[in-house]
């Protein structure tokens, strides 16, 4: 009998160490270190600075549990992070154009997540221009998940759990989209990813082989004028000769602006975790970094109003292709993609 109530103690010690008494897994608790604002070393000051909305890990806790949830959706069966996907660097790597609820498909790829504190806009149009209302676009839109703020927060009122979640994140009974927004803010702008063997090389803590080295040179000399360092993006807007999709007739940029000379200009995305954020391309026709170089070594590829940038990579040789690859591959965080932080609280195995 003593042997079997030790074995049991010894079953309850282990399961409260792996999960935590309440039935919490402990991976996924959060202190108040995990939510620091740590801009990194050579950054830009952030343009959301959480001024307004200080980090703490209950608001980070709920936001994380808000973008996993598809309680967002007006049937309950797409999540944030449905289609933006932590394998992924938090992008789409099943399909080429975004997924909705009813199996509706949108007319862009997804973009990924990351470093979006550094952004003064998003959307590939940056159609909206504030991180804390940014989750608006999505929720609202009839092919993605065709809900309303106001129907969220009813949804979530019936949820004693949520409902006790918000009270102790905000330190108060009141349940509004503002709080909602501003929680998955938290989540989705501690989303930092800036520990790639690319800052580790920079920092002096890593080597690149002589391709790699070969590569960030053509690099630089051939794309930084639209991807700069560190972000690896300008957040700029340009038509990259890219011949429209007939079938998407998505004009980008002169949607949200008006003007002419907008037409077929789509954001410039950032480059970090390239190798995991595929297809390529604000339709995703691209499934390969080398027919992205294939595309970009041929002007005559290019539709009218190309920018000029684009002419000034000219004609890359293979070997050329071979090495900017090898350096892009350095942008690649693993300490990024495998932050426990980020992990959906709802799986059974981290």
């Amino acid at each position: 009998m003593k042997k079997r109530n030790v074995a049991i103690w010894i079953i309850v010690l282990v399961s409260a160490a792996l999960y935590g008494f309440g039935g919490v897994n402990k991976y996924f608790l959060i202190s108040p270190e995990d939510v620091e604002l740590k801009v990194p070393r050579g950054f830009p000051k952030p343009n959301y600075r959480f001024k307004d909305n200080k980090p703490t890990p209950e608001i980070f806790v709920l936001g994380r549990k808000l973008f996993y949830d598809p309680v967002l959706s007006k049937d309950s069966t797409i999540s944030c992070g449905s289609c933006h996907q932590r394998i992924a660097a938090f992008g789409h790597i099943d399909h080429a154009l975004s997924h909705g609820i009813n199996g509706l498909i949108g007319k862009r790829n997804v973009p990924a997540l990351q470093n979006l504190i550094w952004k003064d806009a998003f959307m590939w149009d940056g159609g909206v221009n504030h991180l804390e209302v940014q989750p608006l676009s999505p929720i609202t839109n009839p092919i993605e998940m065709n809900e309303s703020m106001a129907h969220v927060i009813e949804k979530l009122k019936h949820n004693k759990a949520y409902a006790e979640e918000f009270r102790v994140a905000f330190g108060d009974s009141d349940m509004t989209s503002q709080h909602l927004l501003r929680a998955l803010a938290q989540f989705t702008g501690l989303m930092i990813s800036a520990n790639s063997r690319y800052d580790r090389f920079m920092r002096g803590e890593d080597t690149f082989s002589i391709s790699e080295k070969s590569g960030l040179e053509l690099f630089r000399a051939k794309c930084a004028s639209c991807h700069e360092e560190p972000l690896f993006t300008d957040n700029r807007y340009r038509n990259n000769g890219l011949a429209p999709d007939t079938g998407l007739k998505d004009k980008g940029r002169s949607a949200i602006s008006g003007a002419q000379f907008d037409e077929y200009k789509f954001l410039v995305p950032g480059l970090r975790n390239i190798e995991m954020t595929y297809p390529y391309m604000h339709d995703g026709r691209f499934r390969k970094l080398k027919n992205v170089l294939d595309y970009y070594s041929e002007s005559r590829n290019f539709s009218p109003n190309t920018a000029k940038e684009m002419y000034e990579i000219g004609k890359l040789s293979e070997q050329d292709k071979k090495d900017i690859i090898a350096f892009l591959l350095t942008l690649t965080d693993k300490t990024f993609l495998y932050d426990r932080r980020f992990v959906d609280p709802n799986v059974s195995e981290p």
